[in-house]
């Protein structure tokens, strides 16, 4: 009685950390938004003058570079720009762009916006991150036996990912305002819509390949939730440069959003690697699923609604890397594979989950 009690104790403070976190989050969310609006706006503009002056000409001499107080030649006029460095393009064809300063835009007003929005994101990933722990003790378990488990963890590995990439200096603090966002979302419709009590496991799911299998499946697609946002914002900005390069000249506040991420190759690079470098876990997830279901069932492969969209999302994933590999399927083409990969795999948790009939339906919503 005095266990369950405190177990039940338990569950509530994990549901109050999870509603504080939510708070917390949306205030970042409302930091972040002011970093962009409040960030100046002029050494954008000075920019984005300068790669359409320079990229008009198709004779621009190659690695053409534009500094603070120095002349841009090569395309018959002159733009000075106080930084970033703009790199103009080599030959016809091909971008050298730089990355843009970042969402503050190089003002210290935004800069200031930016760092309340990244501290608050840390305060609310440890109030969820607490929540997780909260409701793990309650339940006496891994706290991924349903939907509202799962994704309370996502959205923690996801912005804990995010956080760690910050603390490694790597340029990242734009994916702050979509990463919030969605972290926003999810948990808006796990607390609304998946919410589930604290409860056992059905003797099929009480293993230790719970630790196991489902800890990858949360790490892959935390990962591949932000291998998906580089690769949107590389369409974006791949278009965007692409205009420019054609000598168009975008609107003000297209130029002020475009000019401040990092450049198009720069989206492309981190979608890669990050799919990449997750893509061998999520093999590894679908051989550990496999060996659960061969302990828990009697056969490693059935064929069930989930087994099936986890393959199609490995077939997907694997199709994006070797067209990366192969030469005329590089950029867009590999990134359009991309998000219809990262698509599988959301299909592979939300649709199978809640409309198709499958032997992993058991763990409830």
């Amino acid at each position: 009685m005095i266990i369950a009690a405190a177990n039940e104790d338990l569950a509530n403070i994990s549901n109050v950390l999870v509603y504080s976190a939510m708070a917390v989050y949306t205030l970042a969310f409302l930091a972040h938004i002011a970093e962009w609006v409040l960030g100046s706006r002029s050494k954008v503009g000075r920019t984005a003058a300068a790669l359409t002056a320079t990229s008009s000409s198709a004779a621009a001499p190659p690695a053409v570079r534009v500094r603070g107080g120095q002349t841009a030649a090569g395309s018959g006029g002159t733009a000075v720009l106080d930084k970033p460095e703009i790199v103009t393009r080599g030959a016809a064809g091909a971008r050298n762009v730089p990355d843009g300063p970042g969402a503050a835009a190089g003002d210290e007003k935004g800069d200031l916006y930016g760092r309340i929005a990244v501290s608050l994101t840390t305060l609310a990933f440890l109030l969820e991150a607490g929540g997780v722990i909260a409701r793990a003790l309650s339940v006496e378990r891994a706290p991924w036996g349903n939907m509202y488990e799962f994704s309370l963890t996502f959205s923690t590995v996801a912005t804990g990912t995010y956080l760690a990439l910050l603390l490694a200096g790597k340029n990242v603090r734009w994916m702050g305002l979509p990463l919030v966002t969605t972290v926003l979302l999810d948990l808006g419709l796990a607390t609304t819509w998946l919410y589930t009590e604290s409860d056992q496991l059905v003797p099929a799911l009480d293993s230790y390949w719970l630790w196991i299998h489902v800890s990858t499946a949360i790490f892959c697609g935390a990962v591949f939730y932000i291998g998906a946002v580089a690769t949107v914002l590389y369409l974006v900005r791949d278009g965007y440069e692409a205009k420019v390069a054609r000598g168009e000249k975008p609107g003000a506040f297209v130029r002020s959003v475009m000019e401040r991420l990092p450049a198009a190759a720069t989206f492309d690079k981190l979608a890669y690697r990050v799919n990449a470098a997750v893509f061998p876990l999520w093999t590894f997830t679908i051989i550990a699923g496999a060996i659960w279901a061969g302990d828990a069932w009697g056969r490693y492969w059935g064929w069930d609604a989930k087994e099936v969209w986890s393959f199609i999302t490995w077939v997907a994933y694997a199709a994006y890397l070797h067209a990366r590999a192969t030469v005329g399927w590089k950029g867009r083409k590999a990134s359009y594979i991309a998000l219809i990969a990262f698509a599988c795999w959301l299909f592979n948790y939300y649709g199978v989950n809640l409309f198709v009939n499958s032997l992993h339906s058991y763990a409830g919503v």
